[in-house]
């Protein structure tokens, strides 16, 4: 049969067994938990500690930026008073360009002024003098528009003298022959490349119509040379010639194919070789 004392210490052994495992489970808790604990402490130190760089840099960036908007305001500002600055000088200078314009512009105004009064001043002399010319002219005019009618009656008369002594055929011809007042040289010329010469006279048939009663002719003095197209029948032909402008006449009586027959008259006893010239 066991003791009671031993049966009390198997009791108490077994109590402090009992406490001291349980101390030993609640130190190795408390151990377990502390260690956790101070690794939690050491995360969240490391993640302060990184949010702390996190927001120095955020910070550093806040400022650089900070210094970039200061600087590029201050930039802007330098800009700005360069630019108005710049626009105060071309404001200027333009301002000056129009001052200077304008007193240029008043100066050719000036001087137009005086330019357009001179010349006024001489037109008007020049206009009166003019006026005195032209009354001069309009004397002379009448003048000449009297001597002008006299001459055409005396050119009148001349003609009609004339064509009272052109010859009309051989008949005349022999009457005007014996009056002796001028001198007749007869011709007969035919359609050629040849120019003949007569009284002084170079004379070449170019074309004849028979039925209109017409011929074409060249006529040549010296080197001077006359083409008469269309000529009619005994239509005078009168010809200012030499140095003298002595009158000749041609005439031509008859016109056949090819053919032509008739007279040059001069002054008496005068054949001249000279300047041709139309009457």
């Amino acid at each position: 049969m066991i003791a009671p004392k031993m049966l009390i210490a198997a009791g108490v052994v077994g109590v402090a067994a009992i406490f001291g495992s349980q101390a030993y489970l609640d130190w190795s808790a408390r151990n377990a938990a502390n260690t956790r604990f101070e690794e939690l402490e050491s995360q969240i130190q490391s993640i302060r500690a990184a949010d702390e760089g996190r927001a120095a840099e955020l910070a550093k960036v806040v400022e650089a930026m900070q210094e970039r908007f200061t600087l590029a305001a201050t930039d802007a500002q330098k800009a700005a008073s360069l630019a108005r600055q710049e626009q105060t000088r071309e404001a200027s200078a333009l301002r000056k360009i129009i001052d200077d314009h304008a007193k240029n512009v008043d100066s050719l105004r000036e001087q137009s002024d005086a330019k357009l009064a001179a010349v006024r001043q001489e037109t008007t002399t020049h206009f009166d003098e003019v006026n005195g010319q032209v009354s001069t002219v309009k004397t002379d005019l009448e003048t000449t528009k009297t001597d002008l009618a006299s001459n055409r009656r005396e050119i009148g008369d001349v003609r009609d003298s004339l064509g009272r002594q052109i010859a009309r055929n051989a008949d005349e011809l022999a009457v005007l022959k014996r009056r002796g007042e001028r001198d007749y040289y007869e011709f007969d010329l035919t359609k050629a490349k040849a120019m003949e010469r007569v009284a002084g006279i170079r004379l070449q048939l170019n074309r004849t119509d028979t039925k209109a009663r017409k011929y074409d002719v060249t006529l040549q003095v010296d080197d001077k040379s006359l083409q008469k197209k269309g000529q009619l029948l005994n239509e005078p032909i009168q010809l200012l010639v030499g140095k003298d402008r002595v009158r000749y006449e041609l005439v031509v009586n008859s016109i056949d194919k090819d053919r032509i027959r008739g007279y040059i008259s001069t002054p008496k006893d005068t054949v001249i070789g000279g300047t041709l010239a139309l009457q």
